[in-house]
């Protein structure tokens, strides 16, 4: 059943025209009164200018993208190659000027939060997009979760296709979701530390990402299966847990060298942890590989050119984008089952060397 302006007012016990005030900005509504027509609105599921069934029904030339962070080349490449499928009908960026048949690509930050990734999904409803791409590790928490599978159930009922990049089905998604294309996260890490460990190290600490995110528990898991095939204890002693910024990777190698002053290897949860990572050696006095292995995740742009080169996991970010784009507009036909593992390559560079003295 369509909800109406006025079902609004009625939960929110205002008069339509309130309503529409608020909904529209244009005149001035008590903090109190236009926060209650808002939790109205989101209760009911309420799409703005939906009164006819015709109207209700068709979707915008609207594209939302959903990224933790556009400051973070990880979200930011991802994002950039959706954007370039979603131009011309070709798929191809080559549809530029085309205003009929173009699409408009919003990239929504939501900084993490997941308050705001519900807000971001709640508008684009409102705007009837056409397609929701959302990228990056999901936040394991079951109420969120429930959350979002039923705001992507709402989008797709309206008409919009929803694509995950980067981040594993959610229970309840059902067949709101057109595809998720997984990375191998847990194989990709599992594959650096055996790499550590053939070269000799036992003494490995790991810069691990929140707690709360899907890919730090995949991540995590696959160096945890490593050291255990390995035989290697892992009492979660030589974990950290943090952002995943440089901060975070400096300060956490710092704590990892006072738990262990042995240390021999790090493994940072991304490239940008790994620069900081970096740096505490180096302020430690400590050289890398000589000294201490690095190694970090993703293969982001500047990981060749540290110095030394930075041992990581590629992910293919731009090519798993850029088929995100493709089927949120429906120019690729989404794989068998609806769900596609986006593979994770060994990068191995200078900055891991064999075990010494």
């Amino acid at each position: 059943m369509t909800v109406t302006l006025a079902d609004v007012a009625a939960r929110a016990q205002v008069s339509p025209a309130t309503v529409s005030r608020v909904l529209n900005g244009n005149y001035p509504v008590a903090a109190a009164t236009r926060e209650r027509v808002l939790r109205a609105v989101d209760d009911l599921d309420y799409v703005l200018n939906g009164p006819a069934s015709a109207l209700a029904a068709a979707t915008s030339d609207l594209v939302g993208i959903l990224v933790n962070d556009i400051a973070d080349p990880f979200f930011g490449i991802m994002a950039g190659a959706a954007q370039s499928q979603i131009g011309g009908t070709e798929g191809d960026g080559t549809g530029a000027g085309r205003a009929g048949s173009e699409k408009l690509a919003i990239v929504c930050n939501t900084g993490g939060s997941p308050e705001r990734e519900l807000t971001y999904l709640t508008l684009l409803q409102r705007q009837r997009a056409a397609a929701v791409i959302l990228t990056g590790g999901a936040i394991e928490d079951p109420g969120h979760s429930a959350a979002v599978a039923a705001k992507l159930t709402k989008l797709a009922d309206g008409g919009a296709r929803v694509v995950l990049c980067g981040r594993p089905p959610l229970s309840g998604d059902g067949e709101s979701v057109v595809a998720a294309l997984t990375f191998d996260n847990r194989g990709g890490a599992r594959r650096l530390t055996e790499h550590l460990l053939a070269l000799g190290h036992r003494r490995i600490g790991y810069v691990a990402g929140p707690v709360e995110r899907t890919t730090t528990r995949h991540r995590l898991e696959g160096h945890r299966e490593a050291l255990a095939e390995a035989g290697v204890p892992d009492e979660g002693e030589l974990t950290v847990h943090g952002p995943y910024d440089r901060r975070s990777g400096y300060d956490a190698t710092l704590e990892l060298l006072r738990r262990d002053p042995g240390l021999t290897a790090v493994v940072a949860a991304n490239d940008t942890v790994a620069l900081g990572a970096c740096a505490a050696l180096r302020d430690r006095g400590l050289r890398i590989p000589d000294d201490v292995s690095v190694a970090g995740f993703d293969d982001l742009p500047f990981s060749v050119d540290t110095v030394p080169a930075l041992t990581t996991v590629r992910l293919p970010l731009y090519e798993a984008g850029a088929r995100a784009g493709r089927l949120a507009t429906g120019r690729e036909a989404p794989p068998p089952g609806g769900v596609a593992s986006v593979a994770a390559e060994l990068m191995v560079r200078g900055s891991t060397g064999a075990l010494r003295g």
